[in-house]
């Protein structure tokens, strides 16, 4: 069996989820994609693959992998779902203008879990720094 079918096989025991084709194309996909795209950038990419798949299969498919643990949701202030795939502690730079979300390494934004009033127990950190890109501001206005 080639690796790749293997690895997101055992993927999905780990996380309790059946291994279909369209899965696994919309996981592959994924995972090659750069950065944190929407159900909606997925479903153009996969569609090169899968032409009779529908934005909906996406949508439940995405929302399986999230809700299973296999990807993480962005906030949804970044306007749309987003998919975060990157498993490495980090935060995000976020675009004000064009909504584009990058990765921020986790040691150039240190922050230590603080105790929480109320006894709220701390998992996870995650900031975003909104801002505009790069790209953004070489524009003119």
């Amino acid at each position: 069996m080639p690796d790749g079918l293997r690895s997101f096989r055992e993927l999905c025991a780990e996380h309790g989820i059946a291994v279909t084709h369209q899965r696994q194309v919309l996981y592959e996909t994924m995972q090659s994609m750069y950065g944190h795209p929407s159900p909606e950038e997925v479903f153009d990419a996969v569609k090169r693959r899968i032409p009779s798949i529908s934005l909906a299969t996406v949508y439940k498919n995405i929302h399986l992998f999230v809700e299973s643990g296999v990807f993480r949701e962005l906030s949804i202030h970044h306007g749309t779902l987003r998919v975060e795939m990157n498993k490495v502690p980090h935060h995000h730079l976020v675009c004000s203008v064009c909504k584009r979300i990058s990765d921020l390494a986790d040691e150039e934004l240190p922050l230590q879990a603080p105790s929480m009033p109320g006894g709220f127990l701390v998992e996870r950190i995650s900031v975003d720094v909104i801002g505009i890109c790069p790209d953004c501001q070489r524009r003119p206005n």
